[in-house]
Parts: C-alpha cells; structure tokens; sequence
C-alpha cells in the first residue's frame, strides 16, 4: 500500500523552498499561499497576516532580495527562489538585533508592533536596492505599507536613518582601502 501523501492525494505538492538560507521540503495543496506555509508549515511567525488581498503589507517578505506581498504569492511559485523573512534580520542567528531594527527602535517606529515586520522586510529590500534614498523616496515606498498607530513619520526617520548609517559605514570602508 503506498501510503506517500503525495502519491496518494492529487491535490497535494512537493515544494523545495529556500527560507532565511535553509532548504525545507514543504507537502502542500498548490493554492497554499507563501505567508500561509511560511507561519503554519515553518513557524515562521514574524510574518504577519493582515487583510489577505495584498493592500496591508503586514506579510512582506523578500523574495531575491525584493519586496513581495507573501499573501499574494503560492508557496510554489517560490519554489527555486530564496526567501528572507523578518527572522533572517537577526545578526549572527544569535537574536542581535540589526542596524534597521535598531533604528526602529531608537526612533520609536512602532508601536503595536503588527505592522513592523512587513515595513522591516520592505525598507531591507528598499534600502539595498537604494541605498542612496532620500527621505522623500522613503516616505513615498512607506506608503505602501499601512500602520494604524504611527503617523509614518517616525517609520520614515529610522529608515533614513538606518541608511545614513550604512552609507557612513560604506564610506569609511572604501576610505579605509584606499590608505
């Protein structure tokens, strides 16, 4: 008798898919989304699900390196792509907060916290695809995400921030090579 879930349900799939650097090996139906399989199937928590139709971006994750709406996504069409979720934020693995995170914080850039995750994964991908964004260009990608709570403002100030920071950084590193 072949009791292979895979073999013996029609409806369901093998998927392969490369979450925070790791392999994992996902049975699922193909209408699963990516947020549903990331938080029930990985435990994967920090995404967030909002309103499911894309418009929140509470579920924002990166997928090669840009920002996706992970509600908006089957976890099959990731399949051969690699996925960063808020948990690959931490430096090291070891629960150090990263200089975005940080910001977050010393700028006060939440407050109940829902949303944060989603503006996380979206200001990551923003910021090493613009590292030379201006606070305008900020306020502008921001606006796609919704929070209840802040105002954006402080949401703004922390990722400008953040990126002053890494450009300053950037730069004592290439003046460094040169002497």
């Amino acid at each position: 008798m072949n009791t292979d879930p895979v073999a013996t349900h029609a409806d369901l799939q093998l998927v392969t898919l490369d979450v925070n650097g790791e392999q994992h090996d996902v049975i699922t139906e193909p209408r699963r989304t990516l947020v549903d399989v990331l938080r029930h199937e990985l435990r994967l928590t920090g995404t967030h699900v909002g309103c499911e139709h894309g418009i929140c971006g509470a579920c924002t994750v990166l997928v090669d390196e840009r920002p996706v709406r992970a509600c908006l996504m089957f976890a099959a069409q990731a399949e051969g792509t690699c996925i960063r979720t808020v948990e690959s934020l931490s430096e090291d693995g070891g629960g150090e907060l990263n200089d975005l995170q940080r910001a977050f914080t010393e700028h006060h850039a939440l407050q109940c916290g829902f949303c944060t995750p989603g503006f996380l994964m979206l200001a990551e991908g923003f910021l090493a695809e613009r590292p030379e964004a201006t606070k305008e260009e900020i306020r502008e990608v921001v606006a796609s995400n919704l929070c209840r709570c802040t105002g954006y403002q402080t949401i703004v100030e922390a990722i400008d921030a953040c990126a002053t920071a890494r450009r300053g950084a950037c730069a004592q590193r290439c003046e460094s090579k040169e002497h």
